[in-house]
């Protein structure tokens, strides 16, 4: 698997180790199980996690984490960001500053961990630890490319396991903090809402992953009408100025929660529901790791096997097309994988909803907090 063994560290003698995620939130969420293998191997090591702006909150649920640095990344920018040599310097000063033994790098299947490499390298980081299709100096260790079509979360393991690390299970995990599933409680209640409901979360990063969000507002009201539980919407809030046409659509049956709640209770918004509606965001990820019911329409865009659930029961909606997947941030085509009637989208929500495998008990929000208290 690896082109230079003889430069894996002497993990006996590590003691600050930094794990470079700079991407999108589920991404991050991804980690959770390469960073639980790290601190099991090496449960004495400080665990610093460097991560995207967008990233970086999804360390409150990942227990593992000592500590966080953020960055915007220029090598993973879109375009966004100004020339500012001074902004690359201050993040390879900060990284010095870190004194790490090592910096594992975690890459998708389409991107390079030489730029962080090098950066780590400047900082004077003595072992640099990434998977590579190219060559290069910047990596010390540099596991082999894994096939395009593997989950990230298999992908992160993988290159743990790479450098002698135990690192087989593969259970997304997250830590909902008490104070959370507290606040997710006393706002459900002030919302009326008794027993179970719907979580609706209707909006991604991704234009190309987001389904035409009136016609999910519909869908999400009629199941809501089918199977007589009220809709919770949340979101990002960044998404605000968008959510009161779909609160329109949602009408008497549903709550608009968008930009009202940070990660943590969100997440634990997300943990009491009966059931979630969601794009390929992080949504899918976070439910994914509290094995929650979820209906998620699975834009073209990528491969299922690289970001699909594989805990929580549920059903991927999406059409086959020629162009699958492209990648792409936004859709020249019309989003033709993602022409799904609302009808249709309500018809596999009810029938998740009536499965029996889908409704066991789970138990109310209440129910879960009151499981989860020290």
């Amino acid at each position: 698997m690896n082109r230079r063994a003889d430069a894996t560290p002497e993990w006996s003698q590590v003691r600050r180790l930094l794990v470079v995620r700079l991407d999108n939130l589920g991404d991050v969420i991804m980690t959770g199980p390469a960073l639980r293998a790290v601190k099991a191997a090496l449960p004495g090591v400080h665990l610093t996690l460097l991560a995207s702006p967008g990233g970086a909150p999804a360390a409150a649920l990942l227990p593992w984490v000592d500590e966080v640095q953020t960055c915007r990344a220029l090598w993973q920018d879109l375009g966004r960001l100004e020339f500012d040599p001074a902004r690359e310097a201050s993040l390879i000063a900060a990284l010095r500053r870190g004194a790490y033994d090592v910096a594992v790098i975690l890459t998708s299947f389409s991107q390079t961990p030489h730029a962080a490499a090098f950066a780590c390298a400047l900082a004077g980081v003595p072992h640099r630890i990434g998977e590579s299709r190219e060559h290069g100096r910047a990596l010390t260790f540099a596991a082999s490319s894994a096939p395009v079509g593997l989950h990230q979360v298999a992908r992160n393991l993988r290159l743990v396991a790479a450098v002698g690390l135990p690192a087989s299970d593969g259970r997304l995990e997250i830590r909902l903090p008490a104070a959370a599933l507290q606040a997710a409680r006393r706002r459900i209640m002030a919302l009326g809402i008794s027993g179970d409901y719907l979580l609706f979360n209707p909006f991604a990063s991704c234009p190309a992953r987001t389904l035409d969000p009136p016609r999910h507002a519909r869908a999400a009201r009629l199941l809501a009408e089918r199977s007589g539980l009220p809709v919770v919407m949340c979101g990002a809030p960044r998404d605000r100025a968008r959510a009161a046409a779909l609160a329109r659509v949602l009408g008497d049956r549903g709550v608009d929660l968008v930009g009202a709640t940070e990660l943590p209770e969100f997440a634990a918004l997300l943990a009491g529901a009966r059931l979630v509606l969601t794009n390929n965001t992080a949504a899918l990820h976070l439910a994914d790791a509290l094995a929650v019911p979820q209906l998620v329409t699975y834009a073209g865009t990528d491969l299922v096997s690289q970001w699909e659930p594989r805990a929580s029961p549920h059903r991927l909606l999406r059409r086959d097309t020629a162009c699958t997947p492209c990648y792409r941030m936004t859709c020249p085509l019309g989003q033709a994988c993602m022409a799904l009637p609302a009808e249709a989208i309500a018809a596999v929500g009810l029938e998740l909803l009536g499965d029996t495998a889908f409704s066991r008990n789970r138990g109310t929000l209440a129910d879960r907090h009151d499981r989860e208290r020290p």
